[in-house]
């Protein structure tokens, strides 16, 4: 389902949202030459056995650069504050065997608050199947996990999954959150890098001075002459090239995006390469959103619970910082970094903000 179809179902679950009372953002007007922006973080224990006391807005420094930007709100996202939006979307392409770990992901959608809205989808050629809305009834949620079908699409990619999704979620004052739960393998475009990416001798190995032809009519035959300048690199491949976008639509959009590592399906999922690719993909996206990649390595894992226990700690130790931004001639993005001095205390925040143009 691409990224429109899935705009118009999600629009029809607003009405399902347990929206607060008070808002996160400020209602205070900001200081001259500035404007707010807010930003979801997460206070996570450096030591799990070790107190972790509530954050205050004195706590919070948000820095641009060398310079410290003015915070006027930190709030708690519980009581009025605590509604979430949970998009939980499952790749198609994982292998069938991950059947085991499904049970845990239904015992954590039971588990959730009231406060806790949650959507099931499913990524395929590109889109997101969404096989249940966003609901305050667990059980429908739960119903909606089903086993990946485990096979290809013409088009299987969660990245730009990722982005169909986030680009038709409508916005609301609340926490947005993804959990994927995929290999990462970008199935669509593979892992060789596109022109840019490519080095300086790209095509031209084979007509380098000093080139072992010989070995090549030996191993390929008489009259090899080396393949086309379409289909060899000097550049390592790298990870998937729809992996930035989608860390920047999610960052844009203040969704913050979890992975759980599953095993998925055909040569590619055999292939060492290609597994570190999609790991590395999702870990690049967890990081720079302020989420988390829950893995053992490319290993699937045997149980999810004890990753999506701590998913759910990480979840009732969030926050909503408000703070002064300064605008450029456009709005863009901004980049910066959320700290804390408390002790015990580690602050998992995006690594950009989007900053809108100051109002006229």
């Amino acid at each position: 389902m691409h990224w429109y179809k899935t705009l118009f179902i999600l629009l029809g679950a607003v009405g399902l949202l347990v929206v607060g009372k008070q808002s996160a953002r400020s209602q205070d007007k900001p200081s001259p030459g500035t404007v707010q922006v807010h930003v979801v973080i997460t206070d996570e224990a450096l030591q799990a056995d070790k107190e972790l006391p509530p954050l205050k807005r004195e706590d919070v420094k948000v820095k641009q650069g060398k310079t410290f930007l003015k915070v006027t709100q930190v709030i708690p996202a519980e009581g009025a504050n605590a509604a979430l939006q949970l998009m939980i979307l499952i790749d198609d392409t994982l292998n069938t065997s991950i059947g085991n770990n499904l049970e845990d992901l239904r015992k954590f959608i039971s588990a959730q608050p009231p406060s806790t809205v949650i959507a099931v989808g499913y990524m395929s050629n590109t889109g997101v199947n969404v096989a249940q809305n966003f609901t305050a009834d667990h059980d429908l949620a739960v119903k909606a996990v089903r086993l990946p079908r485990g096979s290809p699409s013409t088009m299987d990619s969660p990245y730009l999954s990722l982005i169909s999704l986030v680009k038709g979620w409508p916005q609301q004052n609340v926490r947005r959150e993804v959990l994927m739960v995929t290999d990462g393998i970008d199935r669509l475009r593979g892992e060789r890098p596109d022109a840019s990416q490519l080095g300086p001798d790209y095509g031209g190995a084979y007509h380098r001075p000093g080139f072992n032809r010989g070995y090549q009519s030996a191993r390929y035959g008489a009259g090899y002459a080396g393949p086309s300048t379409n289909s060899m690199y000097d550049t390592m491949p790298t990870i998937s090239v729809d992996v930035g976008s989608a860390s920047e639509v999610s960052q844009r959009y203040n969704v913050l995006v979890y992975s759980l590592y599953g095993a998925g399906i055909g040569r590619v999922a055999r292939s060492s390469w290609d597994l570190q690719l999609g790991l590395g993909g999702l870990s690049q996206i967890a990081d720079e959103t302020g989420g988390e990649c829950f893995s053992l390595g490319t290993t699937q894992l045997v149980s999810f619970q004890p990753y999506l226990d701590n998913l759910q700690k990480f979840l009732s130790q969030q926050y909503f910082v408000v703070f002064e931004a300064v605008p450029q001639k456009k709005a863009g993005f901004q980049r910066i970094n959320i700290q804390t001095e408390l002790s015990n205390s580690e602050l998992e925040a995006p690594d950009n903000v989007w900053v809108p143009l100051a109002a006229k």
